[in-house]
């Protein structure tokens, strides 16, 4: 099994694929006000970089960063299809995003997912990930479990 992980812009339809699955997945555990999602029409979207994982020629996972501020990231989106699972793609598509952020000078990754994944977070505590309080739109979220990482020494 050969993976690649590939930067695509917003509009790559491998992405819309895999954040469909998401959607899928996620509305299985949540209730759709408490997903959090993204407006592809918002005109930040433009400042997000998106990878796809790719088996061969089929897309498998999906992820995102987004700027939270000059010096922090949100990683947004982020699944492997369930039938590829386990195999190390998510830490691969997460070690490109990592690497991303800190090419365009980014110190630190936040990111909320949700109480009803216990397998995603035991995969951000195992990846250097770690709890924080909410953050932004997610204070007051009922599911909602927020990380942080830094990438670079955290100040005093």
């Amino acid at each position: 099994m050969a993976i690649r992980i590939e930067v695509v812009p917003a509009v790559s339809p491998e992405l819309r694929e895999m954040i469909a699955k998401l959607d899928e997945d996620l509305l299985e555990r949540y209730e759709p006000a408490d997903i959090h999602g993204l407006d592809f029409t918002a005109p930040s979207i433009g400042d997000m970089i998106f990878v796809v994982a790719f088996e061969d020629d089929i897309a498998v996972g999906c992820g995102a960063i987004r700027p939270l501020d000059h010096s922090c990231v949100e990683l947004k989106r982020f699944f492997v299809d369930k039938a590829h699972r386990r195999l190390g793609i998510a830490k691969q598509m997460l070690e490109t995003l990592e690497r991303e952020a800190a090419s365009r000078g980014f110190r630190s990754i936040r990111l909320e997912t949700g109480k009803r994944q216990p397998e995603a977070i035991a995969f951000y505590q195992k990846n250097g990930y770690e709890q924080i309080a909410p953050f932004g739109p997610y204070v007051g979220e009922k599911y909602s479990v927020c990380f942080e990482k830094w990438m670079a020494v955290r100040p005093a």
